[in-house]
Formats: C-alpha cells, sequence, structure tokens
C-alpha cells in the first residue's frame, strides 16, 4: 500500500519571485509598516508583466485590496479557515549529472558526484545548505547552535575553532570562499519556524571566526541556493510567508458565529502590508512594484519571495534584491540560470479505488489552503547576477510532487506530474518553452503508472526516469531527445520501488528505496543496481535488502548518499527507523553485474539524520557523526 507523507498545513500560503529590485532593508521605499494605503508604486519601476498568468500591483493601496479581497474570502467566525491535508516535500537534495558516452541511437543516463563542498545536490553548479560543508582542507559543521572549524588535511581531522551562535535553531551551511553562511531558525521563538535567521561570517581566519552580520526574516525558509556568478557567487533565499497572524476573535458566550464573522472579516479590512509581506525588523524586503499578483482569483493566499544577496561585503543583507508573487508556490527548483516556482494542486485522482483516500477523497474548499481545480501554476525567472527576473508563466494539469520532478535543459523545462481531478489516473512527462511571457507546453508522455504515485525522478540531458509505485515498481525510461516529440522507451516492473536514484555512468544506475511484497507491503530498505544500456529494456541486475523495516536515508535525503567513482563505492545511511536505534553506513561495492554490502555502524539514536559521508579531493571520505568527526576507512 502507497505510504504518503502527510502534513496538516493549516496556515498554508506562499510567493514566488518576480522581478529584480536592488533594495536596503533599512529605509527601503516599499510598503508603510502602519499605513493600509502606504506610498504608491514607482510605475517606472512596474513589472511589465504581459503573461496571462500575473500582473503587476499599480500601487501599494491597490496590492494591500488584493490581499484583502482574498483574505475575507478564506477568513471565517474562528479565524483563518483550516486547509485540507496535502503533500509535504520532505526530500533533500542530490545530484544532476555529468556527459558520458551514450549508445548512437538513444539518449544515455550519465555519471555524476558531489559538489566541491562535498554535497550531493541537485544540479551542477548550484550547491545546496548541509550541515557539513568542504572547502579545501578545512571542514565546517554546524551542529545545534555551533560552528566548528576543522583541518582534514593531516592524517586525522584536527579541530580548529569552536563558536556559539546565540538563538540559532536547525542550522546548515553554504560556504562561498572565506565568508560562511548559516541558515536557520530563531531557536525558542514563537513561531520559530516563520522566522529565518541568516548568519554570516568571516572564516579567513579558520581558528577564529568573526560574525559579519545576523539578519532575522520574518518569513519561512523554504529553499536556498548558491549560483557561481563568474566567480562571484549569490545567494538566493526563497521565503514562504504564510497568512498573517492577526488578532482575530471566536464566537463564545457573548457573540455568535455571525458576529465572529463580521469582526474577524474587519481586522481583514484594517491590515497592512507589513501583515502580508515578509519583513526586517517591520520593514518588507520587497517593494510594492516588485510583487506580482495572479490574475487567477482562486490562486491559494500567500507570499513567496526570492531574496538574493552576495555573502561579501560589511553587511551582505542590507541591499538585497527581492522579487515576490502574492499565491502559494509550494515548490521550488533551481538550475544555473532558472528558478522555477510551482503552485500546490492535490495529488491524486478522485474517485480511483485504486489510491488511498488520504488526502484527496474530499476536494478542497472553494478559495481555502490548497484550494487548486487539479492544475498546477508554473512561474519561470531567469537568473543574472543577483537579478531574479520573471519571464514566463504557464498552467498543467496534474500535481508536481516535489522540486526533483522540475529540470530546465536546452531552453526547456520538463516536468513529470502526477495525477489529480483534472488527469486521467496516471503520471505524465511533460515538456515547455518561453514563448513570449508564457510557458507553453510543446510535448508528453502519458500514461505512466496507471493508479499508482510518483516515487522518484532523474533526469538526464535527452532522458527521464521515472519511477511509480503502488504494489510493483514500474520504472519507465522516456526519450526527450526531441522535446516536442517525447517517447516512451522502455519499462520494468519488480516489487518495492526506489525514492532515490543515481547514474554510476552510462550503463548502470543505482536505486534506494523500499522493498515490498508483491501486494505492496513494504518490509525494508533495499538498494537495488540497474542496466540501462539498453533503455528500451532496463533490466534490474542486483539488489541488497537491508533489515526488515529499515529505512534507507538517501529515499527522503538524498545528502545521505555518496558516490566514490574511481572506487566505484556508493556510500548510503540505513537506520532501523521506529523498530530500534542503530544507524549503518551501507558500503556497497560495485562489480559489473552485482553488489556486496558492508555494514558499519556508526551512529544511534535521533543523530542517525545528522550522518554524513564527505568526500575529499584525496580520495579520502569524512565520517560526521553526532560524536565527531572522523575518517571513514573504505
Amino acid at each position: 500500500m502507497t505510504k504518503w507523507i502527510s502534513v496538516v498545513l493549516g496556515l498554508v500560503a506562499l510567493v514566488a519571485g518576480t522581478v529584480l529590485t536592488t533594495l536596503a532593508v533599512a529605509g527601503q521605499g516599499g510598503p508603510a509598516a502602519a499605513d493600509r494605503q502606504g506610498p504608491e508604486a514607482d510605475p517606472a519601476s512596474d513589472l511589465r508583466l504581459a503573461s496571462a498568468s500575473l500582473r503587476a500591483a499599480s500601487s501599494c493601496a491597490d496590492l494591500l485590496a488584493q490581499y484583502v479581497d482574498r483574505g475575507l474570502a478564506q477568513v471565517g467566525p474562528y479565524g483563518w479557515d483550516a486547509g485540507p491535508i496535502v503533500m509535504f516535500d520532505a526530500t533533500g537534495s542530490a545530484t544532476r549529472s555529468e556527459a558520458s558516452a551514450s549508445a548512437p541511437t538513444l539518449p544515455a543516463t550519465t555519471g555524476s558526484q558531489s559538489t566541491a563542498s562535498g554535497t550531493n545536490v541537485q544540479e551542477a553548479g548550484v550547491d545546496e545548505p548541509d550541515v557539513v560543508k568542504v572547502v579545501g582542507g578545512l571542514l565546517f559543521r554546524v551542529q545545534d547552535d555551533v560552528l566548528t572549524t576543522y583541518d582534514v588535511a593531516g592524517a586525522a581531522p584536527q579541530e580548529r575553532s569552536s563558536l556559539t551562535l546565540d538563538g540559532l535553531g536547525d542550522g546548515e551551511l553554504l560556504v562561498s570562499g572565506d565568508r560562511v553562511v548559516v541558515l536557520g531558525t530563531v531557536d525558542g521563538a514563537y513561531d520559530a519556524q516563520l522566522t529565518t535567521r541568516v548568519v554570516v561570517l568571516d572564516a579567513s581566519d579558520p581558528g577564529a571566526p568573526q560574525v559579519v552580520s545576523t539578519t532575522d526574516l520574518d518569513a519561512e525558509l523554504t529553499a536556498a541556493r548558491l549560483h557561481d556568478d563568474r566567480g562571484d557567487d549569490v545567494v538566493r533565499l526563497v521565503l514562504r510567508s504564510y497568512r498573517p497572524a492577526l488578532d482575530f476573535v471566536q464566537p463564545g458566550p457573548r457573540q455568535g458565529e455571525r458576529t465572529a464573522l463580521e469582526r474577524n472579516r474587519q481586522v481583514v479590512r484594517d491590515s497592512t502590508l507589513a501583515d502580508w509581506l515578509p519583513g526586517v525588523d517591520g520593514e518588507p524586503v520587497v517593494d510594492c512594484a516588485d510583487v506580482a499578483v495572479p490574475t487567477d482569483d482562486d490562486a491559494v493566499l500567500g507570499t513567496t519571495t526570492v531574496v538574493g544577496f552576495r555573502p561579501g561585503g560589511f553587511d551582505p543583507l542590507a541591499s538585497p534584491t527581492s522579487t515576490a508573487v502574492a499565491t502559494d508556490a509550494a515548490t521550488s527548483y533551481s538550475s544555473p540560470d532558472r528558478v522555477y516556482l510551482a503552485t500546490a494542486a492535490p495529488s491524486g485522482w478522485w474517485g480511483s479505488p485504486t489510491i488511498d483516500c488520504i488526502d484527496r477523497c474530499l476536494p478542497p474548499s472553494p478559495g481555502g489552503p490548497g484550494s487548486t481545480d487539479g492544475t498546477t501554476d508554473l512561474y519561470a525567472f531567469a537568473l543574472d547576477g543577483v537579478a531574479t527576473t520573471f519571464v514566463a508563466g504557464g498552467e498543467v494539469e496534474g500535481s508536481v510532487r516535489d522540486r526533483w520532478a522540475m529540470d530546465f535543459s536546452d531552453g526547456t523545462l520538463r516536468v513529470a506530474v502526477g495525477a489529480t481531478s483534472r488527469t486521467a489516473d496516471a503520471s505524465s512527462v511533460l515538456t515547455l518553452r518561453e514563448e513570449g511571457t508564457e510557458l507553453v507546453e510543446v510535448g508528453r508522455v502519458d500514461g505512466l503508472g496507471v493508479g499508482e504515485e510518483i516515487k522518484a525522478v532523474r533526469w538526464f540531458d535527452d532522458l527521464a526516469i521515472v519511477v511509480t509505485f503502488r504494489q510493483v515498481d514500474p520504472l519507465y525510461a522516456v526519450d526527450l531527445t526531441d522535446p516536442a516529440s517525447p517517447r516512451l522507451l522502455g519499462e520494468l516492473k519488480i516489487p518495492g520501488y526506489s525514492e532515490y536514484l543515481h547514474p554510476l555512468g552510462g550503463r548502470r544506475l543505482i536505486g534506494i528505496g523500499q522493498d515490498a511484497s508483491p501486494d505492496g507491503m513494504v518490509r525494508g530498505a533495499q538498494a537495488a543496481l540497474f542496466d540501462v544500456t539498453d533503455l528500451t529494456s532496463p533490466a534490474r541486475l542486483d539488489t541488497v535488502a537491508y533489515p526488515r523495516f529499515s529505512v534507507a536515508g538517501a529515499g527522503t535525503d538524498p545528502r545521505q548518499f555518496t558516490w566514490l567513482p574511481d572506487r566505484r563505492i556508493a556510500l548510503t545511511v540505513v537506520s532501523e527507523a521506529w523498530r530500534g536505534r542503530t544507524g549503518w553506513v551501507s558500503v556497497l561495492r560495485l562489480g559489473r553485474d552485482r553488489m556486496d554490502d558492508d555494514m558499519v555502524p556508526v551512529e544511534v539514536g535521533d543523530e542517525v539524520a545528522q550522518v554524513r559521508l564527505v568526500p575529499l579531493a584525496d580520495g579520502r571520505v569524512v565520517l560526521v557523526t553526532g560524536d565527531g568527526v572522523s575518517f571513514f576507512a573504505l
């Protein structure tokens, strides 16, 4: 039976970015914090959107009116209406591929490896945050609120410094030259997950790193990326602002539901832009002129903001660039030159007897969080330096499961979509191109995994590998050589499913996921080796079954997978999950048609999720556990 990861999103609403504007966080000429009308938007800085999906606000008053009108449709006698259960993107990160030899008439998988920072990422050239990073002979690690620096150039790792970052929670790192950017929440604060803390440090002296700046943004961080801009790195944050926590009343002995509803509607009417837009110290970080408004009146309420800054300088976040879109863009994907935002469409096909009735038996309430008509809105933004500029928008029928379901290659957006009330009971792969300011579908392959959900997607230059699951694991190979005429090359049906796919060159692919019985009951983690030499007839060569009820961490966090191509060794973290506390490193040595496994216990308890295996340039591997940092013996 399909196992869903679900979360109740009661206060949901997001944002996406649209144009570029350089603004100072303090003292910007944006919307007033207390004045409902606020200063008028400067016509010279309007977005000039010609897309049918977005329009520029004519003024701050117009922007606020848009929020208020949509808010009035969602407020009830108890405050904001609760939304349905929707799918939650729980994945971490992983790698894009590098070119390698291919068959003369078919597209091919390609080799892939971790970035120079040691993190397994989705796209080459786009680094992602992690709890550990390597730069040359240095390793930086954040654990709880402590940043520790190690020298890993010698025979054994040596601690160089340890610095407590007061008030930081759930920290992760990005590193640009001598600058370390720590991203997390404000520890101990009410609704801490809705506040993002950004700490920039100067680590030019590894023995004594110094805090350069600390900035708190009142929005949730949903994604962060480090783009290499011709040697001058840019950090981009995707911030999610929920519907504001306004001073609502509730029905009681002295007032009925009708009275409470009217009072709550007035509270929404009295709100200000400072309530709706993300800010720092009470000042919004995006100007009214740089917030695009969806033309669809049913767009889910909220704001997603893309903030870009260079980590160098005295106060890097004093003058970021910020763009936003006033809707729920639940998923973001970044390539080296594009950012895509996708709204949330409920997964599944209502009425289908073959899919679990968990989050789709009842359609979302009109206008409520997660409310859609079974379509996904897509917004494309071009990257140029710190600029993030809206270039196109469009719509597809179906749901985008997570960021792994999107890819941009050679001017084409490729998207794998799952079933919704607007589609057949199956998944599809679509291709879209920018025509003017519209994202226009140019090709598609339908009918993948009838009655099943997408579990994993891996993109290559001219190929998509899609895994779906309900009782068996169909692995589909889709030829994308001609984006206008994608075609299904072949498929393989086996028990179980892969949650994470990693290319091992032009002939082999490894899948990390779950073994399952023929009736779809999961039995424990497994690794599978696939032969993709002939994509018209992919084959599973070998499997490694892990202990019963175990879980492979790479399925939800690909940062727990490391591929060592020179040694033909894959390292992945496996835990006993709810059946025990032990965590192992599975050392998979790959032969021509088989895998040999060696299970090495490395951690116990909840710190298993923090285990990392970081490859160094000299071929050694650093093991990071809750107890410390050491070299992992291969």
